[in-house]
Order: C-alpha cells, then sequence, then structure tokens
C-alpha cells in the first residue's frame, strides 16, 4: 500500500476516534459555548470590513488551476473586466481561480477581496488580496454567507467539491427566494455541459425542481459573454444588496 494513503488512513482514523471520545455534558456545554463566541466574531468582522466594498462579484473555481492553464487565464480576464466596469471582485483567497481573480482585480486598479478559509491543510492567503480586505475563516457557513451577502454576481468557473458546494448555495438561495435573483454565471460549457444535462433529464424530468428553476443560472464559454450577463442585469436593475 502506498505509505501516503496507510499515513493518511491512520491520522483519519486517530482523527475519528477522537471525535468520538466520551465527554461530560459539561465539556460539550463549554466547548459549544465558545464555539458560539467564535462564530459570532466571524459573522461581525466579516459585516464590518465586507459593508464597506461597494458592489463586488463572487468568483469561485478550484485552488488547482495554474498559472497560464486556460481555466486561471480565463478567471483572471473575467476579475480585469469586471473591475473595469466598477465591480469588486470576490474570492476565496487561495491559488487556483481564486487567485486569478484576485489577480486581474489587483492589476486593473480595483478592490480585491478573498475570504480565506483555515484548513488542516494550510490554505495560505494569495499576494493580490488588497491587505485590509483578507479575512480568515474557521466555518465554512460564515464564510459562504458573506460570498452570498456581499455579491451582486456569481461567476463559477470550473473546479471541485468546494465549487459545487458555493454554486448550489447561490442556486438553492435563489430558488427558495432567500435570495434575490442575481446573477449566476456557469463558464466553460465542456465542463458544466454534462451536469447541466444531468439536471434536465434526471431532476427536471423527475420533476424534482421546476422548469424554471434552470433558468437561475446561464452557461457561456468566454470572458466577454460572463462579463456582459452581469452588466446586462444591471442596466435593468439597480445594485442593491441580496439579501
Amino acid at each position: 500500500m502506498n505509505y501516503n494513503i496507510m499515513n493518511y488512513n491512520q491520522s483519519e482514523h486517530e482523527r475519528i476516534q477522537n471525535a468520538f471520545q466520551e465527554k461530560s455534558w459539561q465539556e460539550i456545554k463549554t466547548y459549544d459555548s465558545w464555539k458560539v463566541f467564535k462564530i459570532i466574531s466571524e459573522f461581525v468582522e466579516g459585516f464590518e470590513k465586507l459593508s464597506r466594498i461597494g458592489p463586488c462579484v463572487s468568483i469561485f473555481g478550484s485552488a488547482r488551476s495554474k498559472p497560464g492553464e486556460h481555466d486561471y487565464k480565463l478567471a483572471e480576464e473575467i476579475a480585469y473586466l469586471l473591475t473595469k466596469k466598477g465591480f469588486g471582485i470576490i474570492t476565496g483567497g487561495g491559488p487556483g481561480i481564486m487567485e486569478a481573480g484576485n489577480k486581474g482585480a489587483h492589476f486593473a486598479g480595483g478592490k480585491s477581496v478573498g475570504l480565506n478559509i483555515n484548513l488542516p491543510f494550510e490554505q495560505m492567503p494569495n499576494q493580490f488580496i488588497d491587505p485590509n480586505k483578507l479575512i480568515d475563516f474557521d466555518h465554512f457557513f460564515v464564510r459562504k454567507v458573506m460570498f452570498m451577502r456581499y455579491a451582486q454576481g456569481y461567476i463559477v468557473l470550473p473546479g471541485g467539491f468546494g465549487t459545487l458546494d458555493e454554486m448550489f448555495e447561490a442556486i438553492t438561495l435563489i430558488q427558495t427566494q432567500k435570495q434575490v435573483q442575481f446573477p449566476v454565471v456557469l463558464v466553460d460549457s465542456d465542463y458544466w455541459g454534462g451536469l447541466v444535462r444531468w439536471l434536465e433529464e434526471k431532476l427536471l424530468a423527475d420533476k424534482k425542481i421546476s422548469p424554471e428553476d434552470m433558468h437561475i443560472f446561464e452557461l457561456v464559454d468566454t470572458a466577454e459573454e460572463a462579463v456582459g450577463i452581469i452588466e446586462d442585469f444591471y442596466k435593468r436593475y439597480a445594485l442593491k444588496p441580496n439579501f
């Protein structure tokens, strides 16, 4: 067996064992009380900093994309063009597509926001985030609230589980009318096309979603198309908070 896999399995086994160790009610109560304060502090810091940045677009995508790759260059171009249209850019603050989004905003002279998540395999903030617009989070759900609450549009480039989580969070909030409908743009039809077909052939065909739900998002291939959808939307509607 591969040593790295064996080592990972061992550490994961220890993590599970530690999680199931017996605790007294007092230990649980104390831990949960401090957890609440930590969560509140993350919300407060996020609300205070992000409420001052003005209209922004959130860009989601893989942390594994490398400079020079098509997705990376596409994210950088989208961020640059959006910034020139007057939008700030919000990303997850790490490498890959996140770095590309912050880089495009930085070189366009706009607001570059990074919502970094603290992970066991440490994610370091990228160098293109404005120093006063970097926020670190321990909790994914708090971070997602910031992505959704303070963005006027969502650009979704190819990514993995985290990207899917963020994309469906936005779609679900719009579907359930917990959030005003804002542009959700999936970039790269080759990458997302199979998922969109599955949504049509399974969820829609089985009536698990409604036909209008398929119009919550749009599928494009170029930076110009993605930026055009955001721009056209705000020619019709005023920029406002989306919660």
